[in-house]
């Protein structure tokens, strides 16, 4: 796969593509200043992403959208030059409520399509206005749903030109069966969007996605937060592992662009989160140089098959998707 920083988007199954590299815009609202994430998806936009990964329940739709639609204003890119990823949340997996759901992220992002919209995971929390529904006891209000129904009415937003490709997220291969043996499937996934980095590398769920053409997109790329509230830190940070410092200083490259190299070079598209403008630029800086076949199988060899984000909270809920292998 020859790619450069000018043209870097690899195929999907639909005949759509998708760039390899991404900007995610995760955040908490509560502690992340407005304005910071529009300032971050142009700052990636000058540099040259033209992913930018975002879902509602980020609640900075908004922010992206103004930074898109200001760059477009001045030139620096055209519409179909930008490829945006959105979700469908918990709360809206009732087929009913799909269409509604997309059409309110377009209204936030005054955008008249998506180019790629997920199911943000295969768990359905009861319908309603607040996002992470519980009950008066504080437990959290499950639903029961048809992923198969769900599926049926994202197709039909992509009929109605409302989105330009469908996937999924944090779904294990049970979960992707039931799309892919779906009666009448219309659209296959094109993509699926789990953890994904050299400790935990996903060799099985890969190997079943490239079987079906399904590319895998890796969020946490560069290992995550050490948020203890949700993160489970039972593996050390990524970026300050001895091998990946090695290959780094033996590149002159940074840990974080080994990490991204890495995933890359095995056809797995990568969306790093940051709203630091020189980490932005550095995570960008990953095709001016390639790993070797022995240093790519030195890199597998620190998987320890460990999530950093277990999303434990929902362990209970009859989909919780990583209790399966994968």
């Amino acid at each position: 796969m020859d790619l450069s920083a000018a043209d870097h988007r690899i195929p999907l199954s639909d005949g759509n593509s998708i760039p390899i590299i991404g900007l995610g815009t995760y955040s908490n609202p509560r502690v992340t200043p407005e304005g910071t994430c529009k300032t971050s998806v142009k700052a990636a936009i000058d540099v040259g992403y033209r992913h930018i990964d975002g879902a509602y329940v980020y609640l900075n739709e908004h922010e992206v959208g103004e930074a898109i639609r200001e760059k477009i204003a001045e030139g620096k890119v055209r519409r179909e030059d930008i490829f945006y990823c959105g979700k469908l949340w918990c709360t809206a997996l009732d087929p009913e409520n799909v269409r509604p759901c997309l059409e309110r992220t377009l209204k936030i992002l005054q955008l008249d399509y998506v180019d790629l919209y997920i199911i943000e995971l295969p768990m359905a929390f009861q319908p309603g206005d607040k996002i992470y529904p519980r009950d008066e006891n504080g437990r959290w209000l499950y639903h029961k749903t048809n992923l198969c129904a769900t599926w049926e009415a994202l197709e039909a937003c992509k009929d109605a030109g409302l989105v330009k490709s469908l996937g999924v997220s944090n779904f294990n291969r049970r979960q992707l069966e039931l799309i892919l043996n779906k009666p009448g499937l219309k659209y296959k996934p094109v993509s699926n969007q789990v953890e994904c980095h050299p400790y935990f590398i996903q060799t099985k769920l890969l190997k079943f996605c490239q079987q079906h053409d399904i590319v895998i997109v890796a969020y946490s790329p560069l290992g995550t937060s050490r948020d203890p509230t949700w993160v489970n830190l039972s593996s050390p940070p990524l970026l300050t592992d001895p091998l990946l410092k090695a290959l780094g200083e033996k590149y002159n490259k940074t840990t974080a662009q080994v990490a991204l190299r890495f995933n890359v070079q095995r056809g797995v598209a990568v969306i790093p989160k940051s709203f630091n403008p020189e980490r932005i630029k550095d995570n960008f800086q990953i095709f001016d140089f390639s790993l070797t076949e022995e240093e790519m199988k030195s890199i597998e060899t620190l998987n320890k098959n460990v999530r950093f984000v277990e999303l434990s909270m929902w362990s209970d809920h009859p989909e919780y998707p990583f209790h399966e292998e994968y």
